[in-house]
């Protein structure tokens, strides 16, 4: 700490310095640079020690992430939100003045280069300075080149330091923004109506979730943040529109893991007059799309395993995945005391009213989730722990929906919708009934939503994609935190 405080004294009185000097250490007049990225192919040409024929003068502003001064002369690396440049810097050429405020310059400081493009001896395309600006001075020295910043925390909670340092970490954002509008792209060009639904609700719903309670004081009503759009999207189904879909931030008050952060990024999307096997088509299509837009291949590497996202994908019912992949007997399938007990000595906690439907989602959580490597559409969930799904029309005790896991995580979740108000009602009613202390499901019946199926909805089916679970798997990154720019942590200390 000793040692922080003196850099930051020492800095201090460079800043100082300068600004005694003139100069003005937050300016703004340094504009429209240059993209260093796009001078770098102008130099394909030169050879060791030769300049840029026509003498042109380029502009570039960046931040210095190294330098290394020779007395009369230096050379410094300049970086910008495209690429790297290096400078070179000498006093004859600055001038002495000039040069002399230079030596006050730092690592991390924001600057102005004019000059012309040349290669050094080594053959390392370069910018020659023939003018130097000072745009913004930095007070705070950046990690050390060589150890650079690895500690995860202050990576995460000082994500500015992080993109600055780490260059790999912006690019996986900007891989981010392009998932995301590619996503935007592939539903708008198929008909869908991108739309937005509240993110404080009176009731929440769509999902089982304990909630983020706030207030509304000029209404004096408690309001929840959102835990899914789900069915402010269904209402839309009924008030007209075929194909809608929103990008949402989602709040749910649960723990934080390398798979949950308590705010997250949902794609949903539901259309009028398919199914849940229309949606498996289209997820296909759209997941491997991406894969080849942003990774420029379907076959990719997570995490050192390899994953092929080529269609078709593996579907598999559930009792099918706990038979082939989880190694339990078929026939136990079809026996509910046997398969509550043998959740029970596997350590899995159930409520004292748990069915057979919630035993075998539980089993396969534990037995048969984290195999599934390779894209497989789990198909047939039991209606149990499907409220808002579609009974399936053979098996009432199931439903015609499914869940998608690459990786061993689920990455989206889509069914046939439930349109039949009375069925809602009821299933509602009953999980408000067993509710118990369970703070994820809501005492409150959505009795709006029921008036809106009493209206009569469409045959539907709806889907969700947890978009930073997608970024996870497209960008090779371990956390959720790797794909959140500010995710959520404890106060520092002091704080």
């Amino acid at each position: 700490m000793d040692n922080l405080n003196s850099l930051l004294a020492q800095r201090r009185e460079k800043a100082q310095s300068l600004a005694d000097a003139g100069v003005p250490l937050y300016g703004n007049r340094f504009k429209y640079p240059q993209s260093i990225t796009k001078l770098l192919p102008l130099g394909a040409s030169l050879v060791a020690e030769e300049h840029e024929e026509t003498g042109t003068l380029f502009r570039v502003a960046g931040r210095i992430m190294s330098m290394r001064k020779f007395g009369k002369a230096a050379f410094f690396h300049l970086r910008d939100s495209s690429a790297d440049i290096q400078v070179y810097a000498r006093r004859d050429l600055l001038g002495e003045g000039a040069y002399e405020l230079f030596k006050k310059w730092d690592v991390g400081d924001i600057v102005g280069v004019e000059g012309r493009l040349f290669k050094t001896k080594t053959g390392e395309l370069s910018l020659e300075a023939a003018k130097l600006t000072m745009v913004t001075k930095s007070l705070r020295p950046l990690p050390e080149k060589f150890h650079g910043l690895t500690d995860v925390e202050i990576r995460y909670r000082q994500r500015y330091l992080d993109m600055i340092v780490n260059p790999e970490v912006s690019t996986v954002f900007r891989k981010r923004v392009e998932i995301i509008r590619l996503t935007r792209e592939f539903l708008c060009d198929r008909g869908f109506l991108e739309v937005e639904t509240p993110m404080m609700q009176p009731v929440p719903g769509g999902a089982t979730a304990k909630p983020f309670m706030t207030h509304h004081k000029a209404l004096d009503m408690d309001l929840y943040l959102r835990i899914a759009p789900e069915l402010y999207l269904k209402r839309l189904l009924v008030g007209g529109f075929d194909k809608v879909f929103e990008i949402n931030r989602n709040f749910r008050n649960e723990g934080i893991s390398t798979r949950h952060n308590p705010e997250f990024t949902m794609l949903e999307f539901y259309q009028t007059y398919v199914t849940y096997h229309d949606l498996m088509d289209l997820t296909e299509e759209l997941i491997s799309w991406l894969a080849e837009m942003v990774c420029g291949s379907m076959e990719i590497v997570y995490q050192g395993r390899e994953v092929n996202l080529t269609p078709p994908w593996r579907r598999l019912s559930m009792d099918e995945a706990l038979v082939r992949i989880g190694g339990l007997d078929a026939g136990l399938l079809a026996n509910e005391q046997a398969l509550l007990e043998l959740a029970r000595t596997k350590g899995i906690v159930l409520q004292p009213d748990a069915g057979a439907g919630k035993a075998k989602t539980e089993l396969f959580e534990l037995l048969v989730e984290e195999k599934l490597v390779d894209p497989t559409f789990i198909t047939s969930y039991p209606t149990e722990v499907s409220p808002l799904a579609r009974r399936n029309e053979d098996d009432p005790s199931i439903t015609d929906r499914f869940e998608l896991f690459i990786t061993g995580r689920e990455i989206a979740n889509a069914f046939s919708e439930l349109n039949d108000p009375i069925d809602q009602r009821l299933r509602f009613q009953k999980q408000i009934d067993e509710r118990g202390n369970d703070e994820e499901i809501h005492p409150v019946l959505d009795n709006d939503y029921i008036r809106a199926l009493e209206y009569g909805m469409p045959p539907a089916a709806g889907e969700g994609i947890g978009i930073d679970r997608l970024v996870m798997l497209l960008t090779d990154s371990a956390s959720i935190r790797d794909v959140i720019l500010f995710p959520l942590l404890k106060p520092e200390s002091g704080e």
